[in-house]
Parts: C-alpha cells; structure tokens; sequence
C-alpha cells in the first residue's frame, strides 16, 4: 500500500488507477484527496486565494480523464474500479464545492473536519 500512495505523485493518475488493485486505489485515492484538500488549506493561509478553487478545477480536470477512461475497453473489473473512484471523486469535488461556496478558509474548520472521520 505505501508504494500506492507515494507513486501516486509519481505517475499520471489514469496510469497508476489501473495498476493497482481496487482497494489499493480505493484507499490511495482517498489518502491523497486529504492531503491535497490540506495542502490547498496551508497555500490559503499562506495568501493564496484561488487554492480550493485551484485544486477543485483539477478534480474536474481528474473526473473528466476517469469518464474518457471509461468509454474505451475495459475489463469488468477495471469498469467497476473506475466507476466505483468515479462516485468517490464526485462526493469529493461537491464535498470541496461546499468548501468553496461556505467560504472555509482552514483545515480546522468544522465543514472540513467532519469529512474526515471514519465511514
């Protein structure tokens, strides 16, 4: 698992979703959302306004490729994982949507950090 999470930086996301297997990327995806929401926090308070919106842009951008991804041939498996990341990533891009329209400008804050307990 910890090979999963650190070549996520290393590879192009469509690339590394398929060389995993679904839990792998399940979880891997989900531990790297955190850390880009957070990251996206720490460059709000450092004065970089547009950082939510950056990063929300790019989930969009990332939500798109998954979608092309699923018009081309795959396996059932590899159709279920990506429709299964698909869902998660939609949850996240309106979960950092709300983010933005409640105008939360910390990771402490009780819009972000009741996204982050235990399902």
């Amino acid at each position: 698992m910890t090979d999963a999470v650190v070549a996520y930086e290393e590879k192009p996301r469509d690339k590394w979703v398929c060389e995993y297997p679904a839990q792998v990327a399940l979880t891997g995806t989900q531990i790297w959302w955190t850390v880009e929401v957070n990251a996206a926090f720490a460059q709000l308070e450092e004065g970089y306004e547009n950082a939510l919106r950056d990063y929300y842009k790019k989930q969009v951008h990332q939500l798109n490729f998954l979608i092309s991804l699923l018009i081309g041939e795959l396996t059932k498996q590899q159709r279920q994982k990506i429709m299964t990341i698909c869902t998660i990533d939609v949850h996240a891009r309106d979960v950092v949507s709300k983010l933005i329209s409640q105008k939360v400008d910390s990771a402490s804050a009780f819009a972000w950090q009741s996204q982050l307990r235990h399902r």
